[in-house]
């Protein structure tokens, strides 16, 4: 299928939709799938707590870090070149997590993993905003990969309860392998090669995209030692110095260089960069809400892994149904209101949720938070990325989905890293004055939450003052011309 206008009248572009769809479902779900097996993993594998963190914070810091790469690869090399690549990284990376007869083995192909998701991630959806020219479907297309990466986020707790609790923690990985085939094999038949006219002696920004990921790596490495040591400890302070030389040090090498991971004309839109900063916000509070919810239903209200991946299913349902009222109505109110409404009422949602006690039940404590949270979210997924790419060129589709897909994953480790540690050190000083342990958990995970709804607050407050009004998701014309190469042999 050519990635032109062309391919409005082909119905098989719905059917790539959908095959892309379910990568990224299967990416996201990667993201959180792990949280409830956590402790199962670190049995078996014989992890220490710090060592344990990194099976979260590995993949994530890895796909974050390195998506903006990965997206002016795609760009430059060919976006469904790198999509497949990708996928066939993540792929190997599943079966080697699996598989893991050691702490080291399993922390080394998740952050492979990562690296396969920066690979496929902003290639995929470079290819989506090029096979949906047309406004209004653009908006559909979008709106449906929105929502299954919110999806994919919320059931991998399901997921993970469902098969460790019935099987084994390791077919949270197996899982990925027939999914991936799939992929691989589908896709080439359905899509075509599409990059941007370029001279191949053009330069990748590789030390720009180094020095990203290990001032990242480092900086979260710093706020999780702050959970056992003090914050002005050399545990503390020398990677976090590290991390911050490293990011200075990446700034730097931007703008000296004359390919730079991220163009200065991407910051002329002032829509683009609002949604990116504060996805930031969202991300984070969303990260921390999983991860510790899960923690206290676990280690408070002693669910078992299957009990607790079950009780998500309704954070599923309302993600699912805030999708369809924001495709629904993005067309009629645009972004800007919906995507200010989506952070407001996910803040009520964490209020609700720190209204948690130690004794607290399902029924009366945790759904009613979690459903406003759910509903409110998924209505944020999808008006945040038609956002992120508004007015995007063809030339920068990939880019800009990139760097939407950075700062959700980046967002969403400093912010887990700063969250927990605030809970943790919270928890610790309660014990520390008499406090039952798990009273204490439960004030801890409660202050997160009233912080995570702050933020949100900001970020709608943001969204209000900053977005522009009318915000299309209509792609503006390519600076460079897109290169088609022949189309792939019909399915």
């Amino acid at each position: 299928m050519s990635t032109s206008t062309s391919t409005q009248s082909d119905p098989r572009r719905w059917m790539a939709l959908a095959i892309l769809g379910l990568s990224q479902f299967m990416l996201v779900v990667d993201v959180t799938i792990v949280n409830v097996a956590l402790p199962r993993i670190q049995h078996d594998l014989h992890f220490s707590h710090a060592g344990l963190a990194w099976v979260v914070n590995g993949y994530t810091l890895m796909a974050g870090g390195l998506l903006l790469l990965g997206g002016r690869m795609a760009d430059v090399f060919g976006r469904r070149r790198l999509f497949l690549a990708g996928i066939a990284l993540f792929a190997i990376a599943s079966a080697t997590s699996g598989a893991a007869a050691s702490s080291g083995m399993l922390l080394s192909s998740r952050f492979a993993q990562g690296i396969g998701e920066a690979l496929s991630a902003p290639a995929a959806l470079g290819l989506i905003a090029l096979l949906f020219p047309d406004p209004r479907e653009r908006v559909k297309a979008l709106g449906i990969w929105g929502g299954l990466a919110g999806l994919g986020g919320t059931t991998g707790t399901v997921i993970s309860g469902t098969l460790t609790g019935l099987a084994s923690w390791r077919w949270i990985f197996y899982i990925n392998v027939p999914v991936a085939l799939i992929v691989l094999l589908v896709v080439p038949r359905l899509v075509s090669e599409s990059r941007m006219v370029r001279d191949h002696r053009e330069r990748l920004d590789i030390a720009g995209a180094t020095t990203a990921t290990g001032g990242l790596v480092a900086i979260v490495y710093g706020l999780l030692q702050a959970a056992k040591y003090s914050w002005g400890s050399g545990h503390v302070l020398l990677p976090l110095a590290a991390g911050v030389g490293l990011l200075a040090a990446m700034v730097v090498i931007e703008v000296r260089s004359e390919n730079p991971l991220i163009p200065m004309r991407f910051f002329t839109n002032r829509t683009r960069v609002t949604a990116n900063f504060v996805g930031l916000f969202f991300a984070s509070s969303f990260f921390a809400y999983f991860f510790l919810m899960t923690l206290f239903e676990q280690q408070v209200l002693h669910y078992s892994p299957l009990h607790g991946g079950l009780s998500y299913l309704p954070f599923g349902f309302g993600i699912g149904a805030g999708m369809g009222i924001a495709t629904a109505l993005m067309p009629r109110l645009g972004v800007k209101p919906l995507m200010a409404i989506s952070f407001f009422g996910a803040a009520f949602g964490l209020l609700l949720t720190s209204t948690l006690t130690a004794h607290s039940s399902y029924i009366g404590g945790v759904l009613p938070g979690m459903v406003v949270l759910a509903v409110f979210a998924g209505i944020g997924f999808p008006t945040t990325l038609n956002a992120a790419l508004h007015e995007v060129t063809g030339q920068d589709s990939s880019l800009a989905s990139g760097i939407q897909g950075a700062t959700q994953q980046i967002g969403g480790a400093i912010g887990l890293a700063t969250l927990v540690t605030l809970a943790l050190r919270h928890t610790t000083a309660q014990i520390a004055h008499g406090v039952a342990p798990s009273v204490a958990a439960t004030h801890g995970y409660a202050l997160v939450f009233r912080i995570g709804a702050v933020l949100l607050v900001i970020g709608g407050v943001l969204v209000l003052a900053l977005l522009e009004r009318g915000v299309s998701t209509e792609m503006r014309q390519p600076g460079a011309e897109e290169l088609p190469e022949p189309a792939a042999a019909p399915a």
